[in-house]
């Protein structure tokens, strides 16, 4: 259908899934997605990569993304369409405080990346904490705002969707796969 495909690699569909690592695998379908101007299915996804990965890889990787927040889906019918949660600036900014947020001295990390700014960064930054600190007290320690970690869960029953879960016994693992 002259879709553009995100990746050339040779080698058979297996061969060439089997050597992309998970975060290559993902920013090749957050391209895809950020080259679409509306919410798209996962077969879209896998068409615009060239075809060689497997619908069930495609919709495992929409789903971590799903997982890390970095997509958003919502129902179209029996499938879901998806789309980029941010600009890929914001997605940068998501990467970062996830890293932070992973770190059990936040104090160190955060000391050692601004001493490596370069002069520019360094003045961005304190212009950006300069003007948001003139926009009025942000919350206190005891009202911080919620990391990635505290948005997300793996428990499906407590999973924000946007309809109700079918009913008991209609529902398998595998149906979203086929759902798309």
């Amino acid at each position: 259908m002259g879709a553009k495909a995100f990746g050339n690699f040779g080698g058979s569909g297996r061969e060439r899934a089997r050597r992309r690592g998970q975060g290559q695998l993902e920013a090749q379908v957050l391209a895809a997605l950020h080259h679409s101007p509306v919410p798209v299915t996962a077969a879209w996804v896998q068409e615009r990569l060239g075809g060689d990965l497997a619908y069930t890889t495609v919709m495992t990787i929409l789903s971590r993304l799903h997982a890390k927040q970095a997509v958003t889906r919502e129902r179209s019918g029996r499938a879901y369409v998806w789309t980029p949660a941010a600009d890929e600036a914001g997605l940068a900014a998501l990467r970062m405080r996830r890293v932070l947020d992973g770190e059990p001295d936040r104090d160190a990390v955060l000391t050692s990346f601004v001493s490596a700014l370069s002069a520019h960064d360094e003045q961005l930054l304190r212009t950006l904490l300069d003007r948001d600190a003139a926009d009025g007290p942000g919350p206190g320690p005891a009202e911080s705002l919620p990391t990635a970690d505290d948005l997300t869960t793996d428990d499906p029953a407590t999973a924000e969707e946007p309809h109700t879960a079918p009913a008991p016994g209609r529902h398998h693992p595998s149906d979203e796969a086929r759902g798309g």
